[in-house]
């Protein structure tokens, strides 16, 4: 019986060429489409996943109560992982886990940058990074120890057996003895680095870090087997009242903890609750993905059913000679799962083709998981699903026919089968329209954020690190980079302007609420700073090397103002980490963080001699090139031992929207598939609807009907589902890129011209779908027509 209807399915799919392949494509579309979603959300949330004691490791936050609010950073102090597992015993193991940075490391005249970070002596015994060479125990135990990569091995030393007891100079200050080599980091870890270092070492070399009061790092535990999270995390809720000594009734900290492996979806927090993060794009790619194979299933459900008058003879004759209606159910079921089986294949196969544009796209590394149990139970499972969804109401719709009727020419549609199929083209459209409107608004809002005014000028603005010999040479690089052609100016600042983020209490000035502690963040820069940056001042005016007293002299931006409410700022005192001076100068906003955050209160602090940060270089337009060639040649002069690196300040700005940029680009892609895929059904329901109405169509000419009108009474009816379905559409669409909009500070509105575009392209586009086949019809020979019929 199988083998019987295998056959009759495949004999109608020869018979039905056009329609077939239609049904096949469209399915094959959404299930390709759907697949590669699949994929990323797959690849998503497996990252952090690797690590054999996940269920155990937990990273602490803090939850800061300041100023009526209450905000939740993974900053903590540098000293309490150490601190923590002394004096907690469900920690097993605990770890200090600072952030990346860029440094230069030698071995005989071999120089170049790796990007690394520092670790505590637990760190490979908490979490799975392969060791090569070395042990868990010995690999970060000593302040003088480095553990490396099988790249950094390979690059330095030719293999990690040859890397170990081996010692490497780290910038050109430090020697290190390689004691562990480490399997090269997976695609599927959050952090990446070549390099770890004793966390020790990292404690000595900031001073800052040694005082609870200043939080940096990251700090992970394991905790015990056995031990409860939740009664732990109660234990540790208030655990830096005894550290932490100026907390007080206008600042406290309580602890908080979170599944490490959790960490990379769900980092963003709310009144110091976790409130989203990239979660929310994978749940949002994730219903993208369900519309496009609803769509997909729809067109399958329409096409058959618009066709089933072809087939009524069969079931006519199937009821007569005795076949029940429950095998007719699984033999169209059965013919939907198998053309879904077809239209899986083709999927796979578009796929695979499109993966190495999608990892372009999303930066990511995916492969097809062939060797992977669940992911061909997942494709068994998107087959069935597909096919039974698809197939069940075509199925209990041929089933139902009446044999009676069939076999003596009289079957009719009735009017619940038309407006249940009418309704499914309308349900497509919604879906399309929902689409395309979420794209025109995640693109306007990637426009916006990509062309706002930041309140400086990030276009030929140049970043060099401060390193090596340029700590101490500082002041001869910038007097001579300052007279090399296409240089305009040169400054010096602690932190690139897309990531200050250094935030303090220690802020003080006359009139302060004692019971108050506002949070503020701080930077120091070198002199013209802000003739460098192309921002502006407000009051009073920038660093200057004329004025003796500004080593104490202190510049506010038009937020920390705000909070310090001087009527006249300019010369009033402010004291900062207790250091007495006066305010010199109001600079306007600038935005130095995502626009998903307000901008913060700043101070900014002369820090013309400091030995750290960056060099701030403004070029003259269409001169960058010419610059950073003189830049080079003078890096090398005054520091030899460190290749010249740099970065442009426009290009960091944009990596802080990367998600945005590729979430805009997909959306676009899903959404002209969406409506592709909804074309195609659309054509296949208007090809039917041609051949139904030859009759008419015939009739109608002869009796004089023109073109035109015969055009418009066979498009009129697709134009006014797409009509419905923008009504439908645009209050689902509202209230989703609203939500959306919510996490930026700084956002457009949604508009209703946007809808206007959205209805308007869905019109225009079911109009010419369904244009070719209305214009052959209304063309065609009457006489044609009538002779057929």
């Amino acid at each position: 019986m199988i083998k019987n209807y295998l056959l009759i399915a495949l004999r109608n799919l020869r018979k039905n060429k056009v329609f077939s392949f239609i049904n096949i494509l469209g399915l094959a579309l959404g299930m390709a489409c759907s697949l590669l979603i699949l994929l990323w959300v797959r690849d998503e949330q497996s990252i952090n996943k690797f690590h054999i004691n996940r269920n155990q490791l937990y990273t602490i936050y803090e939850r800061q109560y300041y100023d009526n609010k209450i905000d939740a950073i993974y900053s903590t102090p540098g000293l309490m992982s150490d601190e923590m597992k002394r004096v907690l015993p469900d920690i097993q193991y605990a770890t200090g886990f600072a952030w990346n940075n860029t440094n230069t490391f030698q071995v005989g005249d071999k120089i170049q940058k790796e990007e690394g970070n520092h670790a505590g002596a637990d760190f490979f015994k908490m979490f799975t990074y392969p060791l090569l060479e070395g042990t868990a125990a010995t690999a970060l135990n000593s302040p003088v120890n480095i553990a490396i990569s099988r790249k950094m091995a390979n690059d330095f030393f030719g293999s990690p057996k040859d890397a170990i007891g081996k010692t490497i100079r780290y910038e050109n200050s430090k020697e290190f003895t390689v004691t562990a080599v480490f399997e090269n980091v997976p695609e599927n870890a959050s952090v990446k680095f070549d390099y770890l270092i004793n966390w020790q070492f990292f404690i000595d070399e900031n001073n800052w870090m040694k005082s609870w009061g200043n939080n940096g790092p990251n700090t992970f535990v394991m905790l015990r087997p056995g031990a409860d999270p939740v009664a732990f995390e109660k234990k540790i809720t208030h655990f830096l009242d005894n550290y932490n000594k100026e907390q007080d009734n206008s600042f406290r900290i309580q602890l908080g903890m979170q599944r490490f492996d959790a960490m990379y979806l769900h980092s963003e927090f709310k009144n110091g609750q976790q409130s989203g993060g990239r979660i929310e794009y994978v749940r949002l790619f994730s219903i993208i993905a369900i519309f496009i194979l609803l769509i997909a299933c729809i067109n399958f459900m329409n096409l058959t059913t618009a066709r089933s008058v072809k087939r009524a003879k069969e079931i006519g004759i199937r009821k007569v000679v005795g076949a029940v209606r429950g095998s007719l159910i699984r033999q169209f079921i059965g013919e939907a799962v198998l053309l879904a089986f077809f239209a899986v294949v083709i999927a796979l196969l578009l796929a695979a083709l499109l993966l190495p544009t999608f990892n372009e796209l999303t930066g990511k590394h995916i492969i097809l998981p062939l060797s992977a149990t669940d992911f061909w139970i997942s494709i068994i499972a998107l087959t069935l699903v597909t096919g039974f969804l698809s197939g069940s109401y075509p199925a209990l719709f041929l089933s139902s026919f009446n044999p009676v009727k069939v076999l003596k020419g009289t079957l009719r549609f009735s009017s619940k089968a038309a407006l249940f199929r009418k309704g499914l083209v309308v349900f497509q459209f919604v879906l399309s329209i929902v689409l395309i409107v979420g794209t025109i608004v995640i693109s306007k809002q990637v426009n916006y954020i990509q062309t706002k005014s930041l309140g400086y000028d990030r276009e030929n603005l140049i970043y060099i690190p401060i390193e090596g010999d340029l700590s101490k040479n500082y002041l001869l690089y910038k007097e001579q980079a300052s007279k090399m052609p296409g240089i305009k100016l040169v400054t010096r600042i602690s932190q690139s302007p897309t990531e200050i983020d250094n935030g303090t209490g220690g802020v003080d000035w006359e009139g302060k609420d004692p019971n108050t502690r506002p949070m503020f963040t701080q930077i120091a820069t070198g002199y013209d700073f802000t003739k460098t940056m192309s921002a502006h001042m407000s009051q009073g005016r920038d660093f200057s090397k004329e004025f003796a007293t500004d080593s104490v002299g202190y510049i506010l931006n038009e937020e920390a103002l705000k909070k310090i409410s001087y009527k006249d700022p300019i010369g009033k005192p402010l004291t900062f980490w207790g250091k007495k001076g006066k305010i010199i100068g109001v600079m306007k906003n600038f935005h130095f963080n995502s626009l998903h955050e307000p901008i913060k209160p700043l101070v900014i602090r002369l820090g013309e001699k400091d030995d750290y940060g960056s060099i701030l270089i403004r070029t003259e337009a269409g001169k960058t090139k010419q610059a950073l060639a003189s830049l080079e040649v003078l890096s090398k002069q005054l520091n030899p031992k460190f290749p010249f690196s740099y970065q442009f300040s426009d290009d960091e700005y944009q990596k802080l929207y990367r998600s945005e940029q590729v979430i805009s680009k997909l959306s676009g892609y899903f959404s002209f598939l969406a409506i592709f895929i909804s074309c195609l059904g659309l054509l296949g329901l208007a090809m039917f609807t041609a051949e139904q109405r030859t009759r008419e169509i015939g009739i109608r000419k002869v009796l004089g009907a023109s073109a035109s009108s015969l055009f418009t009474l066979l498009s009129k009816e697709f134009l006014v589902f797409v009509l419905v379905a923008l009504i439908i559409a645009s209050p689902i669409a509202w209230l989703m890129m609203n939500k959306w909009l919510q996490d930026y500070a700084y956002r457009i509105d949604v508009s209703w011209w946007m809808f206007v575009i959205a209805g308007t392209l869905a019109i225009l586009i079911a109009l010419l779908t369904v244009s070719f086949q209305a214009i052959r019809a209304a063309l065609a020979n009457p006489v044609k027509s009538l002779r057929t019929e």
